[in-house]
């Protein structure tokens, strides 16, 4: 048996123990890549958080493959909890975590070989080029284990240790914090430097979650089995590849914006775009702290049979999602002048041109919280079909074309409405299909 009474506790209760920790800890790892870009705005200045944001599509791929696995063990071990087979909830952990190994393996050696290769494929200048070398070959090694602390944090809230789950954020982020101060400013690394601190906390975080299954756990232990591998990370593949694709998306998104506002206002263009990216993972992991929280009781009574207590959980995390969305939107909007103070001059001409556009961008933050609500609710009911298309649809069918189409018609705001309005069109979409189902039931 789990921490926490999934099958018979209170909803809201359950769904608060999971929330809060969950919320807390997700903000901590954000900041990790917020605390970077603070540090080296201040520290080198706009070119040095452009050539963050550069490499920054590539993190979020491999966070996205962590995610995937993590979102698709969870989901497939929750459903065998309640079905009182705690060793295949066991084997499918143990089997994720082999099988990322071997793929994050393979993609860090081929950025080994084609580091440059890669910067410029993503977009780099050549005024930009040393940085995001630079930051690239120092943050490698973090991604290593980023994918390794990305499943640990889903499975270990599944156990029933949130609060464990929260640690694991929360010193990493402690220790980035720490470690981006000094590399940065006593030791004058730039980029260089707050690519280290990264992947020293990230290190750290992924050792918690190794001790965490080896000496703390309630039911999911590593346990090896070549049984039933290819079929069960399969599964895991398939429930969670909108999780997978929620990151592509956003590495998406960071790659067409660069282009888009380089094209329109060359780094500079960059440099603002970057703290909009900034802010976006804090955005998401509030959201994603919802969706997280939720997913636990919903698979688990998904695979108990209790419709009645799935829709509960459901209801009570589009509210919340609401909550959290519209507190990111005003949060945003009010504080445009001093969120860009925190990373560089607002006088020069990247801050600016920030200044005006977060107001506009932070819109986003309401409809997206919804999104990823629905999302992780198919994804928990194992509809991972559903969830990949309008995980496809806001982050790529939707968004790529809205960047490229609003600017042009609505010249200096439309460059900034390209992501609300990906996130706005998302969830008619999703309404619609819902409320179809609904009507139809």
């Amino acid at each position: 048996m789990t921490g926490l009474d999934y099958a018979g506790g209170k909803i809201s209760r359950i769904f608060s123990k999971m929330f809060f920790p969950t919320l807390l800890g997700l903000i901590f790892n954000a900041l990790i890549t917020i605390i970077d870009g603070i540090f080296v705005g201040q520290g080198v200045g706009p070119d040095g958080i452009a050539a963050v944001n550069i490499i920054a599509p590539l993190y979020m791929v491999v966070t996205g493959l962590g995610l995937m696995f993590g979102m698709g063990s969870s989901v497939i071990a929750g459903i065998a909890i309640a079905q009182g087979d705690s060793r295949m909830a066991s084997v499918n952990t143990t089997q994720a975590c082999v099988l990322s190994a071997v793929l994050i393996t393979v993609l860090i050696a081929i950025l080994l070989v084609f580091k440059e290769e890669t910067a410029r494929l993503l977009g780099s200048s050549d005024a930009l080029l040393e940085g995001a070398m630079d930051y690239l070959t120092w943050i490698i090694p973090g991604m290593f284990f980023l994918i390794f602390e990305c499943i640990g944090m889903m499975v270990i809230r599944l156990d029933g240790s949130p609060k464990f789950a929260m640690y694991c954020n929360i010193i990493p982020a402690v220790i980035n914090i720490a470690l981006d101060y000094y590399l940065v400013f006593p030791c004058g690394m730039g980029v260089k430097g707050a690519a280290i601190a990264t992947s020293v906390s990230i290190m750290i975080g992924s050792v918690m979650v190794f001790a965490y299954f080896t000496r703390f756990s309630y039911v999911i232990k590593f346990i090896w089995s070549k049984t039933g591998f290819f079929s069960n990370t399969l599964r895991q593949i398939q429930i969670g590849s909108s999780a997978f694709i929620t990151e592509i998306a956003m590495s998406v998104m960071m790659l067409t914006g660069n282009y888009v506002f380089m094209k329109y206002y060359g780094d500079s263009g960059v440099a603002a775009f970057s703290i909009a990216c900034y802010l976006f993972p804090l955005m998401f992991m509030m959201s994603n702290a919802v969706a997280q929280s939720a997913q636990p009781i919903i698979s688990y009574n998904y695979g108990a049979g209790a419709s009645a207590r799935v829709a509960a959980a459901f209801r009570l995390s589009l509210k919340v999602a609401a909550a959290c969305g519209i507190i990111s939107c005003l949060s945003i909007a009010l504080g445009a002048n001093a969120i860009v103070s925190l990373f560089i001059s607002p006088d020069c001409e990247a801050g600016r041109l920030a200044i005006y556009g977060l107001p506009k961008y932070s819109v986003c933050a309401v409809f997206f919280a919804v999104n990823i609500s629905f999302i992780g609710y198919y994804q928990s009911i194992e509809k991972a079909l559903k969830a990949m298309i309008f995980t496809l649809m806001r982050g790529i069918i939707v968004l790529v074309p809205m960047f490229y189409i609003l600017p042009a018609v609505f010249p200096g705001r439309g460059v900034w409405a390209a992501i609300p309005a990906s996130e706005i069109i998302t969830l008619a979409a999703i309404s619609l299909n819902y409320a179809y189902l609904k009507y139809r039931e």
